[in-house]
């Protein structure tokens, strides 16, 4: 298949998927962070591996890397995964970049564009499909609301581009279930299993792809008083934001020293 067939979620299909070797890069997100599982390599599952899992259940000779470190800005995405992602010779790429780079005070999301198209072609002139990714809507997280315009505005460049490439989008800024602090892990920066489970429900409706997941819902919000709440936002400042801040600050990265969990196909 090559992203110009119609495999869309537009377009009834009753027929098995026809990939068989999945490469996912990016960063954290597709890593799995937050989402833990203690068998799974690397200690994470993550949606990337949920999808791997239902192509999987669907053909015999199906494969599957994952090439993603967490805290990975797009260059680094390109330079440190790129190569080893083509060299598996994948005919299903996942790409979600670029995140990382949007929320750093100072960055320009018109820059970010221009470095996710190199990538977009480097991954496209292999002649795989290739799965990209808005940002979040943020509106919902008091930290990362003053982000919402940027990530919007690279958002509009990255659908330009992945139209310019066939690229499939998988549309994050849309996926309104996970815009909910439930489904989020508690450093509030990472999706947790419930997220990651929407997410990966969301990636197989865009590649058209018949399954069983359903979707899962979260317990109640706990009642708490003003007191509590306010306890619980200087315990999450002081244990991840305030480390999150700082790293930037130093130029260092979650990912610094990290290699992939999943390099070849498994």
């Amino acid at each position: 298949m090559t992203a110009h067939d119609p495999r869309t979620p537009f377009v009834s299909n009753d027929d098995s998927h026809p990939w068989r070797r999945l490469v996912a890069v990016g960063d954290s997100f597709t890593e799995g962070i937050g989402d833990p599982e203690p068998g799974a390599p690397g200690g994470h599952r993550g949606w990337a591996d949920r999808v791997a899992e239902v192509l999987s259940e669907q053909v015999d000779d199906f494969a599957y890397a994952n090439l993603a470190v967490r805290g990975k800005l797009i260059r680094q995405i390109h330079d440190e995964q790129l190569d080893a992602a083509l060299a598996l010779k994948p005919d299903l790429i996942t790409l979600c970049a670029g995140g990382n780079d949007v929320i750093r005070p100072g960055s320009d999301p018109d820059e970010i564009a221009e470095l996710f198209e190199t990538t977009i072609a480097r991954l496209s002139s292999s002649g795989a499909a290739v799965v990209v990714f808005t940002g979040f809507d943020v509106a919902w997280n008091p930290v990362f609301r003053p982000f919402r315009g940027k990530i919007a505005i690279y958002n509009e460049n990255m659908r330009a581009v992945a139209e310019r490439y066939d690229a499939l989008v998988a549309d994050l800024w849309a996926l309104c279930e996970i815009q909910d602090p439930r489904f989020w892990a508690d450093d509030r920066l990472h999706l947790n299993a419930l997220g990651h489970h929407e997410v990966a429900r969301m990636v197989l409706h865009t590649l058209n792809v018949p399954n069983e997941l359903q979707p899962m819902q979260p317990d109640p919000l706990p009642e708490r008083p003003w007191r509590a709440a306010r306890r619980d936002d200087l315990v999450w400042a002081r244990t991840h934001l305030v480390p999150w801040v700082l790293r930037r600050l130093r130029h260092q990265s979650s990912g610094d020293g990290v290699t992939p969990k999943r390099p070849d196909f498994g």
